[in-house]
């Protein structure tokens, strides 16, 4: 299978894992959802170092700790919007997550100094800056008053996405195997949907509706994960990384068809630009000198 067809099939299963994930809230709180789809992660991930022989013992635990704390944040709060949120808003502001790590691109860049500033494209600077402008116009007309909360933790879960895959990058260069990363963000999500969900809602009890749910999360979650690994393996990075926000296009869809979430004009134009600022700073970001800033990892919905 090619590169940007898994794509497009690992952006569709990540929205059809989002739908699920809007069901499961009416009988889970988004603690418990963490919970069981790290579970279903941590099993699988547990499989595969152990048929690989790899070893959990790190010489960088700390790096974990930052990299799961973020990441498992982001998806909590991802979850959390995405039980009172229409599904298309809730999908876009995770995707926000491109804009914000051209955002912080730019702020180290500053920090660096005047020489390194020059150095990034202005363009880049625009692309936050309609990014933000999107997030307003998708906000505004799509959530009611009671729904700003949700919102607002929308678009923090996608401001920590962007730095656990930072922290991901990071990872990556101290030499840590990928099936490792994944094992503690999972244990990490473990962990922590099970403190929430206790702090909060509880265990429920579960139907054969529930179970199916959080089975599907899971295995939805997997999948994608697995077609969108291997995309970025055999194919271009950024054609991949394009195709990557289909996710917004497909969630979109399924949240009319399904949920009848509004569509409005305002909405439209505002996904239209965070949709157009994500593929510039995606595209952007690789006319960085790589002395400054290193390749940075996908963009995985499931953060």
């Amino acid at each position: 299978m090619s590169a940007p067809l898994l794509m497009l099939l690992a952006s569709l299963l990540f929205a059809l894992m989002a739908v699920c994930v809007k069901w499961a809230s009416a009988d889970y709180g988004a603690g418990e959802i963490v919970l069981y789809r790290s579970l279903i992660g941590l099993a699988l991930m547990a499989t595969v170092l152990r048929g690989r022989g790899t070893t959990l013992k790190t010489p960088v635990p700390a790096m974990h700790f930052w990299r799961s704390l973020a990441g498992t944040s982001a998806l909590c709060l991802w979850f959390y919007s995405l039980g009172e949120l229409p599904l298309g808003t809730a999908m876009t502001l995770n995707y926000m997550s491109s804009v914000w790590i051209a955002c912080f691109l730019l702020g180290a860049s500053v920090l660096a100094g005047p020489g390194s500033a020059a150095r990034i494209d202005g363009r880049l600077f625009a692309a936050v800056l309609a990014g933000f402008a999107g997030v307003a116009l998708v906000l505004r007309p799509t959530i009611a008053q009671d729904q700003l909360w949700h919102g607002l933790c929308g678009l923090l879960g996608g401001m920590l996405a962007a730095m656990a895959y930072l922290q991901v990058t990071a990872l990556g260069r101290a030499g840590e195997p990928e099936e490792r990363v994944v094992f503690y963000f999972s244990l990490s999500g473990v962990v922590s949907g099970a403190a929430l969900a206790l702090a909060t809602t509880g265990l429920q009890v579960h139907s054969v509706r529930g179970l199916a749910l959080l089975l599907a999360i899971g295995l939805l979650a997997t999948a994608a994960q697995w077609m969108m690994t291997r995309a970025y393996a055999i194919g271009s990075t950024l054609v991949v990384a394009a195709l990557q926000f289909m996710g917004i296009v497909y969630s979109f869809v399924l949240g009319v068809w399904l949920f009848h979430d509004p569509v409005t004009a305002p909405s439209m134009a505002g996904t239209a630009l965070i949709l157009a600022a994500g593929l510039a700073a995606t595209f952007l970001r690789a006319r960085i000198p790589a002395a400054d800033v290193r390749p940075l990892p996908s963009r995985s919905t499931d953060t």
